[in-house]
């Protein structure tokens, strides 16, 4: 069976920089890779280019079995809600003025699939479904824990009925105390819908327990896939 991601020779330069070097991987439906290595890396510059926030300068990047890099924007876009982002801090990836049932409905609105009937209760089961009361959906981020907030944006990014989600270091801005209701709730997540996870991350403990695989990054490359 062909992987759900295939990364293939991916260059990014920033500048005369190199930032990513000739990286190659591969990730299956209900698997796990995580992406570990210092700041600096080229971890985060990895993840923009395969979620074509950045476009690379050379390699492939293939997403069910399509080239995402031959794509123009207008033949990106109906494949975007597919591929999404769960960003380090939960607090800037959500609006503040915007409640966070509000923000949780956006996709779908976006997407053209809110309806005045079903979609608050589709909203309710978003949120249900990462460990959320529906009383937090008239909240706004600020009034959340981390730990709320981080749920929340996961929630935002389950409402586009994503394949594969970008994790980049989803835990290591909440209290080690609540870390572990997070990655417990991307478990289930991923075995209740089959989601890949490039998971990005610098605590190898983190990585130890969470990832099916792992890949070592250093100035630019992958140093070995164990």
């Amino acid at each position: 069976m062909s992987p759900l991601l295939d990364v293939r020779d991916l260059v990014v330069r920033h500048g005369t920089t190199v930032a990513v070097d000739g990286v190659s991987f591969d990730l299956s439906a209900g698997e796990t890779l995580a992406l570990v290595g210092p700041s600096g890396c080229g971890k985060s510059s990895t993840a923009l280019a395969v979620l074509q926030l950045r476009r690379p300068d050379a390699g492939e990047v293939w997403f069910e079995g399509r080239e995402l890099t031959r794509l123009s924007e207008r033949e990106l876009r109906p494949l975007r809600p597919a591929l999404q982002p769960v960003f380090q801090d939960p607090y800037g990836s959500l609006s503040p003025r915007q409640r966070i049932r509000d923000a949780v409905a956006e996709p779908l609105r976006v997407r053209g699939r809110w309806d005045a009937a079903t979609g608050p209760e589709r909203v309710a089961e978003l949120l249900a479904m990462v460990g959320l009361d529906p009383a937090h959906g008239d909240r706004r981020p600020y009034e959340l824990s981390g730990g709320q907030c981080q749920r929340a944006g996961i929630a935002r990014a389950l409402a586009s009925e994503p394949r594969l989600l970008v994790l980049d270091e989803p835990v290591s801005a909440l209290d080690p105390s609540v870390r572990a209701g997070v990655l417990n709730l991307l478990a289930d997540l991923q075995d209740r819908l089959g989601l890949g996870y490039l998971f990005i991350c610098h605590d190898m403990a983190v990585v130890r327990h969470f990832a099916d695989r792992t890949a070592e990054m250093r100035a630019g490359r992958i140093e070995r896939i164990t």
